[in-house]
């Protein structure tokens, strides 16, 4: 991937993205999705055909259901953690976090943005080593062998476990979603180093386990280089294959004729702890790596028959449908991944019962009866949520059966139903009985160990799992991405990042629980399980948020609440809860929407103030805010800086964060002169003193921009 003098006039999206939105994050993060048709062609019935256009809302919620803004504790929550809650003893009660609403931050400043009171520092950065034996940094001259032993590029999913006990020890675990080589690499030397430069980037992918210390509870955190459970999975990791599609004749290639072992992961985004302490995360965007051969399969997947941008075809035969024997490889993609930070020895496993299709994520909620219910969106315009249902229960204590729970069990697919069809057009505006509102249904893919799709088997069922969920006539919503239920109500939150091809000709109109034409901002649909129970197969929904900016739009809507009085907020993505239950929304293209840094806001949900958002912290220029995690007992709040200075170059740098270096002299061992995605801690200036980089990173807010 050599670097073309007029290469950002060739991206498929320059030229073609609204607002500020680069091309480059485009091209490299998505495959430039939107520059390619829309994937679900599907004719499933739309939304409003899906509703009873009679039905009475009184109908629609049931006359025993659960209020959309009540707060009911089902009995899922007394009797296991669910996947939102914290695994290091921060779980329940007693939040403290207070802060007074950041101003929104231009999107050309190069910092982290923080409210008053707290200071913030990397805890570690793209390039830092993780072994005794492992180099230092260096950008310059960065080798595979040098890459795998360091913390990889761009981090995503993120968690903080403390260790139970003193509080003075613990685990990082992130995943790495993409590279970016443009801006790792100096042009000439990947030039001339084209094939050392796509094995650095399968070495960057996967996921960092990163042990921790601090010298006490709400302190600042360091990384240990060398602890025990340090560990780095790549693009080449083996991962064990399980469920009832492993093994199958779709997923053997000549390279594993039995079907069992899968080399990497990649495209890692969002993900979740389990209640027993190990790690899930989505292989979302992994259409970009592979070269199909043209079937309609491999088109609702977007994958196309070109040679992809990163080359790695010409490294592996693998990356290329087209090669004979190598058929199946990209059926051994787009799964729910699992890991034990615990146990660097493990093997990471892929769940092919949770189906495949881009998973933003998985989060997990305890049912009534034990079960554990795995939640997921899949991120692509008009595409699906869907749920998983085990087979078995969860035990308190039996980490090795509980590891078993995601590879045997039901596979469900929504379908929303509206209560004001009649009046959404399309404009956003509010129907008359103030809210956006419904029911729905769960509709069954797998059930019992059989297809429930006509045509299908259950290995067709959970590989092309897009096509099970057409047939199904499951509802197109708005890129759905992280789905979390709420450790304090059971309830759900799933985030809508934007869909700008809503309402135009040949693709799916408005509906009640996606009511703006084009929309930009994305929003929030609140949905509570039918008797609050995990396993229910049917629920009522309704929106708590349609974002955007008030002062700009009339389309925003805050579940009532006077939207002069909220922070601005664009294109959510990954969510979080606090210890009281407040949600916590991180974004991913506010830039390109409302011109504004990307951020984390908090929400309110209940009483008065329930729709009020708050503006917590915004990242640095070109950056996407990810994550996040609230310690809010602790004053700390984390979030992985994704793709900071995304548009500039290695030879001119849109970003310095975090390492802020003035010029390339000026660069010291372990450090660099440019962007290095990196996990930051926001925490309290109360307990730490001096130690943080807001006075450092000062400098850097007057230094020249891409304009």
């Amino acid at each position: 991937m050599s670097l073309p003098r007029n290469f950002l006039q060739l991206l498929p999206m320059a030229g073609h993205t609204r607002g500020n939105r680069d091309a480059m994050t485009c091209h490299f993060k998505c495959g430039d999705a939107c520059a390619q048709a829309v994937c679900n062609t599907s004719s499933n019935s739309y939304f409003r055909d899906i509703a009873d256009k009679a039905m009475s809302r009184r109908a629609a919620l049931g006359l025993g259901g659960v209020a959309a803004a009540a707060v009911v504790v089902g009995p899922q929550i007394a009797n296991a953690p669910s996947a939102s809650a914290d695994f290091g003893g921060f779980g329940k009660g007693g939040g403290k976090l207070p802060f007074n609403a950041i101003d929104p931050v231009e999107r050309t400043v190069d910092t982290v943005t923080v409210p008053e009171g707290y200071d913030w520092a990397p805890i570690i950065r793209w390039g830092d080593p993780l072994f005794h034996d492992a180099p230092v940094f260096d950008g310059a001259n960065q080798t595979a062998a040098a890459q795998e032993q360091q913390f990889g590029y761009n981090n995503d999913y993120l968690n903080i476990l403390a260790d139970r006990g003193n509080g003075r020890t613990g685990v990082l675990v992130c995943n790495h979603e993409y590279t970016n080589e443009y801006m790792m690499f100096d042009p000439a030397w990947q030039a001339e180093n084209a094939d050392e430069a796509r094995r650095i980037a399968w070495a960057a992918h996967g996921f960092s386990v990163v042990e921790l210390k601090r010298a006490k509870a709400g302190q600042k955190w360091e990384y240990v280089v060398g602890g025990a459970r340090n560990r780095r999975i790549t693009a080449t990791t083996p991962f064990r294959l399980d469920g009832p599609a492993a093994g199958s004749d779709l997923v053997k290639t000549v390279a594993d004729p039995e079907g069992l072992t899968v080399l990497g992961t990649n495209n890692n985004c969002a993900g979740g702890t389990t209640p027993w302490g190990t790690i899930i995360s989505g292989e979302e965007n992994f259409n970009q790596y592979f070269q199909g051969r043209g079937t309609a399969e491999e088109a609702r997947y977007g994958i196309g028959t070109g040679a992809p941008s990163r080359g790695w075809e010409k490294l592996d035969p693998r990356f290329s449908a087209q090669n004979p024997g190598y058929e199946n490889e990209t059926n051994r993609f787009g799964y729910i991944v699992e890991i034990d930070p615990q146990d660097p020895t493990s093997t990471p496993v892929k769940h092919t019962a949770l189906g495949r299709f881009k998973h933003e994520g998985a989060n997990i909620n305890i049912a009534a009866d034990g079960r554990v219910v795995a939640y997921s969106g899949d991120d692509e315009r008009f595409d699906y949520v869907y749920k998983f249902i085990s087979k078995g229960k969860y035990r308190e204590g039996d980490k090795a059966h509980n590891m078993t729970l995601l590879s045997e069990g039901d596979l469900y697919v929504a379908k929303f139903s509206e209560t004001s069809a009649a009046e959404i057009d399309g404009s956003g505006a509010v129907p008359s009985d103030g809210a956006f509102d419904g029911g729905g249904e769960w509709l069954p893919l797998v059930k019992n160990g059989t297809s429930r799709i006509a045509g299908m088997s259950v290995a067709e069922v959970l590989v092309y799992t897009r096509l099970a969920a057409d047939k199904a006539g499951a509802t197109k919503m708005d890129r759905p991405e992280d789905v979390e239920p709420n450790p304090a109500t059971g309830k759900l939150y799933i985030a809508l990042t934007n869909n700008s091809n809503r309402g135009k000709a040949g693709n799916a109109p408005a509906d009640e629980a996606n009511p703006v034409n084009g929309n930009r901002d994305g929003h929030i649909i609140e949905l509570t399980e039918r008797g609050n129970d995990a396993a229910a197969l049917t629920f009522d929904w309704n929106i708590l948020l349609v974002a955007g900016d008030p002062a700009v739009s009339d389309t925003t809507y805050f579940s009532g609440f006077p939207p002069e009085k909220v922070s601005p907020i664009s294109c959510p993505d990954n969510l979080a809860f606090d210890s009281r239950g407040n949600l916590w929304i991180s974004t991913d293209g506010a830039p390109g929407k409302i011109g504004y840094c990307d951020a984390i806001h908090k929400v309110q949900l209940t009483g008065p103030e329930r729709g009020k958002v708050e503006q917590f912290l915004a990242v640095p220029a070109g950056a996407e805010a990810c994550g996040p995690v609230i310690h809010d007992r602790e004053d700390s709040v984390f979030v992985a800086v994704q793709h900071p200075g995304e548009g500039g170059t290695y030879a001119e740098p849109y970003s310095l964060f975090p390492d802020f270096k003035a010029s390339r002299e000026d660069v010291r061992a372990g450090e660099f002169y440019g962007p290095r995605p990196s996990v930051v801690q926001v925490f309290s200036t109360r307990g730490n003193k001096g130690v943080g980089h807001a006075k450092r990173a000062a400098k850097a807010k007057s230094l020249p921009r891409k304009k």
